[in-house]
């Protein structure tokens, strides 16, 4: 939560601490806040409110000024200096201080990690309310109201869910710290060469005026949950969604290229999605807090723009990058040569899961002009 900067009383100095501090009494709840609410509060942060910000960054050992910056970054609402704050409020603080006190976070990283996580968890919080809770805390009985419902599903969900966010947490980040290890070098774990993809709905805007909000939905959930199996399963990371579009990124451009085609393929026998298209490029990308920049990041989503429908169109360096590793031939009049050679030599002729054909030269707008190529599943290449 945002907090005043200000711990001062009306003449200037500070305000008299509680005393004790770490035992303050317990905040009285509101008149007017939901006593659910409350109870819900408490059971889910395992403590009782007993600071106002002042108090918790006293008594965790940091400025007022550190504290709001930590708790702005976690994306916490302004409460000016209500007694709303827990034990766990305290730790929180002190763990990051510590960090930084001891030296293995700047500062400023301190900030960052506040954010990234907030950020995160914010997104995962609200997806759980408004997808599963709501749904699963429907009174099952007439006259059941949603009260004596609600508090005994989360009592059981609760240590449940947290020890599975944790498990995915470790398995996500040994996954990341093991493409870090992989890198060549320090410059490389920043800016990276990546194989960036966007695949994004077919006239999806129009779809929203004809649909209703619940079916609307259920179509963006289907697509992204599609989306997202594909594109883990088949070694790529799903760098975010947002509604008719998702955008993934892949370490070499055969993964990339697989990913797209399979996103197409299942689309298309699937009657209740409207088609797709996807664009693609290949080069140096910057990555911060779990997301992608950069002018390959940009070109892929004008390269989306352009594509035919249930096509999927890469630029150039991501054309040479297949053809380098030996994904797809130059040309087919290349792949029939080199076929005829190792038939000549009584050797199996070269396998290619792609086909390239480029496309008309057009101006991009704040790329330049640019070669597309249409990328295809090769004949036999599956």
């Amino acid at each position: 939560m945002t907090v005043d900067d200000t711990g001062s009383g009306a003449d200037g100095g500070v305000d008299p601490l509680p005393a004790p501090l770490e035992r303050g009494e317990p905040q009285a709840a509101d008149p007017g806040e939901d006593p659910l609410a409350l109870r819900l509060e408490q059971l889910i942060l395992g403590a009782e409110r007993r600071y106002t910000p002042f108090q918790a960054a006293r008594s965790a050992g940091v400025s007022m000024e550190l504290a709001s910056r930590f708790w702005r970054a976690m994306g916490f609402a302004d409460i000016g200096q209500a007694k709303a704050l827990t034990e766990a409020d305290v730790l929180a603080l002190r763990r990051l201080a510590g960090l930084v006190e001891a030296g293995l976070l700047s500062e400023a990283m301190a900030v960052q990690v506040a954010r990234s996580t907030g950020q995160t968890t914010a997104r995962l919080a609200e997806w759980q309310i408004d997808s599963f809770l709501e749904g699963l805390t429907e009174p099952p009985e007439p006259g059941m109201t949603r009260t004596e419902v609600t508090y005994p599903l989360v009592e059981l969900l609760l240590p449940e869910l947290e020890e599975f966010l944790v498990y995915v947490w470790r398995r996500q980040l040994a996954a990341a710290t093991g493409r870090v290890v992989q890198a060549a070098d320090d410059e490389e774990m920043v800016d990276r060469r990546l194989a960036v993809g966007f695949a994004d709905l077919v006239g999806f805007t129009r779809l929203t005026r004809r649909m209703e909000e619940e079916e609307l939905g259920e179509l963006v959930e289907a697509f992204e949950t599609t989306a997202a199996d594909l594109v883990a399963a088949h070694g790529g990371r799903l760098i975010k969604t947002l509604g008719d579009e998702v955008l993934y990124a892949a370490d070499d451009a055969g993964t990339a290229a697989e990913i797209a085609l399979r996103l197409i393929e299942t689309m298309a026998n699937d009657e209740t999605m409207p088609e797709l298209r996807v664009g693609m490029a290949f080069g140096t990308v910057t990555t911060r807090m779990g997301d992608v920049f950069g002018t390959t990041v940009n070109l892929a989503s004008r390269l989306t723009s352009i594509a035919p429908r249930d096509a999927v169109l890469v630029d150039s360096a991501f054309a040479e990058e297949l053809i380098r590793t030996g994904d797809a031939p130059a040309s087919e009049a290349e792949a029939a040569e080199a076929a005829a050679a190792a038939e000549k030599e009584g050797e199996e002729p070269p396998t290619y899961r792609f086909a390239l054909q480029p496309m008309w030269q057009r101006p991009v707008r704040g790329l330049g002009v640019v070669e597309p190529w249409l990328l295809t599943r090769r004949d036999g290449g599956a």
